[in-house]
């Protein structure tokens, strides 16, 4: 027996009308945003006092939708010097209430405020006197008049048409923590250095690295004085394999470079015997070991160079950026 398949459906391109659906959703969100960042007030202060002044972690939680923009609400938070980690309410109920120290602090998230799985977490931190966060759109609700700290979400409408999936209000949720944790990172001063600690893999970590991290150290790079001979140089700049050679007056100082297309260009005038002094091109662009990595090299692309001698506050060497270092280690 041969069995006919049913002919499927075909959706329709999307069109005009779906963008305008789109242009809705984001209007919407937009608006409840807008309406967010003017009903801060002092509670948003005391929630960054108590978080700032902890002496252990923030305790996030959330069930269903909440729970998963509390999970990434807590790793915005633990990658930005606010220690924090995110604890299930039903794996709460089930001995993760243990996890949840005195020194702590618990954020807890619900839309409607009433979430019957933030119940055991809600009795903890009140029976142990846990500071106690709570992020909801109700100011009525159970978890506002229970939490220390109401934190509450302007009372927008939800962007689907039926008005009940958690849209405008997980949006909302994401961006008040946004607002504390960044809020937090400027308050302590939170540098690119301390983000590039908690940040070290992936291209995040590669792009804030300094030059100090990538260079090679003065004893491993190619120097040599004004008054050498070029065949000196030459024998320098072969052994160290940068393909170029710094060139230092008196004082030390980094007065000049030898490079590939000097040799070039003096190849016609018995090389070999002139002084390095008479073939270097003067004032090289250098770099301080301070400076993140990617401006290195933008140097680098912009005089379209692949070595670029780093220099101290007195001018003198102190190392030496390669771009097969940078390509290596992923920043270029």
């Amino acid at each position: 027996m041969t069995v006919t398949p049913k002919p499927q459906n075909t959706p329709e391109p999307a069109s005009e009308k779906d963008l305008e659906v789109a242009r809705r959703v984001l209007a919407i969100e937009a608006d409840a945003l807008s309406d967010l960042a003017k009903s801060l007030n002092g509670d948003f202060c005391k929630a960054i006092d108590l978080i700032e002044s902890l002496a252990g972690r923030l305790v996030v939680t959330g069930m269903g939708k909440s729970g998963h923009i509390a999970k990434k609400i807590a790793a915005t938070f633990a990658s930005t010097g606010t220690p924090s980690f995110f604890v299930h309410p039903a794996e709460a109920s089930h001995g993760d209430l243990g996890m949840i120290g005195k020194n702590d602090a618990v954020l807890a998230l619900s839309n409607s405020g009433e979430t019957p799985e933030l119940s055991d977490i809600i009795a903890y931190t009140r029976r142990f006197n846990v500071p106690l966060i709570g992020m909801t759109r109700r100011p009525e609700s159970s978890l506002a008049a229970q939490c220390d700290y109401p934190l509450i979400l302007p009372n927008s409408p939800e962007a689907c048409p039926n008005r009940q999936a958690p849209t405008t209000s997980t949006t909302a949720m994401l961006a008040f923590a946004d607002a504390l944790a960044v809020t937090l990172m400027e308050r302590r001063g939170f540098s690119a250095d301390d983000f590039r600690t908690f940040h070290p893999g992936g291209k995040l970590g590669q792009r804030l690295l300094r030059v100090s991290d990538v260079m090679h150290d003065v004893a491993d790079i190619p120097l040599i004085g004004e008054n050498a001979l070029m065949s000196e140089a030459l024998v320098i700049m072969t052994g160290k394999s940068f393909g170029c050679v710094g060139v230092l007056d008196d004082t030390g100082v980094m007065s000049g470079i030898v490079t590939d297309g000097d040799l070039r260009r003096h190849m016609a005038d018995n090389l070999v015997a002139m002084r390095v002094g008479d073939v270097m091109t003067p004032n090289p662009k250098a770099t301080k070991s301070d400076v993140l990595a990617v401006e290195a090299l933008a140097i680098m692309n912009d005089r379209s160079i692949t070595a670029l001698f780093v220099v101290d506050d007195a001018g003198k060497p102190v190392g030496l950026v390669h771009i097969h270092d940078l390509l290596r280690l992923g920043v270029a």
